[in-house]
């Protein structure tokens, strides 16, 4: 399989999402969540029953945010907003299976996560749980947690660092998750020479990666 070229003849800026760009796209991507998670965190405070009509909508809006809008446009709206896309591997827009991969852990983890708090839930007092603040509830909802959620804030822990020390020891700056997917994140100003490069027959179209 052709891979993406580390270096590009009259390019000396190196073609490659580095760790300041993608820390720079993921804050404006928590950004773009905060009406969400304001919202969220207001109604989950009203009730305890609450947390369960919250749930799916927001593990669906996750979805259609991390792998619809990659799929569709090459990224998240904060990496876009960078200028940075996803590609895959071979220089070819990412499809479904590499969109999904790319998110596959933290959606698993997001549904453990709902899980063990849907346990909490259960055990919680509702009168207890009303008369607490936000930050007493999220305590509260915490402490009542089966044992196994040290294991999910571990394993979370492992994949965070494990991501970011992937990232920092290649040459084409990939995740973990990008090996998973078969993708590389690039600076989009290169997309084209990246393709004239690597698929000189698609000269005539510069910019534009064929299916």
């Amino acid at each position: 399989m052709k891979q993406t070229p580390l270096r590009i003849a009259g390019l000396d800026d190196d073609l490659y999402a580095g760790f300041g760009l993608r820390i720079a796209s993921l804050l404006l991507d928590i950004i773009f969540f905060l009406p969400i998670g304001i919202l969220t965190t207001w109604l989950n405070g009203l009730s305890k029953d609450a947390f369960y009509y919250t749930m799916v909508p927001n593990l669906l809006f996750g979805l259609w945010y991390y792998i619809y809008l990659p799929k569709k446009y090459g990224g998240t709206p904060g990496k876009l907003l960078v200028g940075i896309k996803i590609l895959k591997i071979d220089g070819r827009p990412i499809g479904w299976d590499e969109a999904v991969l790319r998110h596959v852990v933290l959606l698993v983890l997001q549904i453990f996560n709902v899980v063990i708090t849907i346990m909490a839930l259960d055990l919680a007092d509702d009168d207890i749980y009303l008369k607490l603040s936000w930050f007493e509830k999220s305590a509260y909802l915490t402490a009542l947690m089966p044992g196994y959620f040290r294991a999910y804030t571990l394993v979370s822990s492992v994949w965070v660092w494990s991501e970011l020390i992937v990232l920092l020891t290649n040459p084409r700056k990939r995740a973990f998750h990008d090996y998973m997917a078969s993708t590389v994140i690039i600076k989009k100003r290169y997309e084209g020479a990246i393709v004239r490069e690597m698929y000189p027959e698609e000269e005539n179209n510069p910019g534009t990666i064929s299916e």
